[in-house]
């Protein structure tokens, strides 16, 4: 564990970082503040490649909107209207796009202070307690995330958390991955994901249609290619300048044992599996990075980097039709959730 001494969070206290190791000499850095994930340094031949996007210094990750790396909740992704429809009466959230709800509303998990309860050299679990009305959300929430590095270069996040009162709960991690190891376009990575459907969206990233078949549009990714391939070729993608659609995942694929998705670095060097036990993936090619402080000192552009976060559909509070498991937890209930981030090395 290493105190950063020479900047400090706003709460006037060093930012903590955490250094994970496995004997295959891949190494991972998270940091308390917004249980963030700040590097993944895999070998490569007989180098060592930097696959996450980050920033220099652990102070600059206050001057970025980009969530890059860190924890998101509660509710990832966007609810419309930052309002949610129940029998009861409306929950009206607080907003932070425009009048829409992002990633858990303005200085939410991102931007806070998590407790660290348990550490070894290859794990560490981070706690936050989220009061009742935190950012309009009911309940008090306690979430717990633990990254893992494993001896098989996995990095595995696992989440738990418990309400008192009745929540939708929606925990993700918004790494950017360039496994180039370079800042440069990373639309030339080729993609697979393991999806039929997904959710067009509107111009403010808020589902406007039902789930829609790939089959034959430009966000079919069944058979691997470039994010480059069909970039900007109709209509769901020029909405939002590029991919940044919420794909609903096989049903094959939802436990966590067989990929939801791979990716392969421009030379074809380096490969990251994803598996999940969350219903669907975002996949975001970084349309808006431009300025974001980088890990060089200097900025990312557009398309530095691509997240794949896993997660329920977006809006799935006010969207009960859509086939995937509830967003809702009760108390009693515990919330349970893993995302895995596998790297190889590609030979031959």
């Amino acid at each position: 564990m290493l105190s950063s001494q020479l900047h400090t969070a706003p709460d006037g206290k060093p930012f903590t970082i955490v250094t994970l190791n496995n004997s295959q000499g891949m190494q991972v850095q998270v940091m308390d503040w917004g249980a963030t994930w700040l590097s993944c340094r895999f070998p490569v031949e007989e180098t060592v490649r930097e696959v996450l996007l980050g920033c220099a210094q652990p102070q600059d990750y206050l001057n970025q909107q980009a969530y890059l790396g860190a924890t998101v909740g509660r509710y990832a992704n966007r609810i419309a209207g930052a309002q949610i429809e129940q029998q009861n009466g409306p929950i009206n959230l607080t907003p932070n796009q425009g009048t829409h709800q992002l990633h858990g509303g303005p200085d939410s998990f991102d931007q806070r202070r998590w407790d660290i309860i348990y550490q070894t050299i290859k794990s560490v679990t981070f706690r936050l307690i989220s009061p009742n009305g935190d950012n309009g959300y009911p309940g008090n929430l306690q979430v717990d995330v633990t990254y893992t590095l494993t001896d098989t270069n996995k990095v595995d996040i696992r989440y738990q958390a418990t309400v008192d009162r009745g929540c939708p709960v929606n925990m993700t991690n918004h790494a950017y991955f360039n496994l180039d190891g370079v800042n440069h376009d990373s639309r030339e990575h080729r993609l697979y994901i393991n999806s039929d459907t997904f959710l067009p969206v509107d111009s403010e990233g808020i589902p406007n249609a039902d789930l829609t078949p790939v089959a034959g549009l430009s966000m079919d990714f069944r058979q691997p290619k470039t994010l480059s391939q069909d970039f900007l070729q109709d209509k769901f993608q020029q909405q939002v300048s590029g991919y940044d659609h919420a794909y609903l995942l096989s049903e094959e694929c939802r436990n966590g044992d067989k990929a939801a998705a791979l990716l392969w670095s421009s030379d074809n060097k380096v490969k990251m599996s994803v598996f999940t036990t969350k219903p669907a993936l975002q996949l975001y090619s970084g349309n808006f990075l431009s300025g974001t402080p980088s890990r060089d000192g200097g900025s990312y552009g557009n398309y530095a980097g691509i997240a794949l976060e896993s997660e329920f559909l977006p809006d799935s509070p006010n969207h009960p039709e859509w086939p995937q498991p509830s967003c809702w937890l009760t108390p009693g209930e515990t919330y349970r959730s893993l995302t895995v981030y596998q790297f190889e090395s590609v030979t031959g």
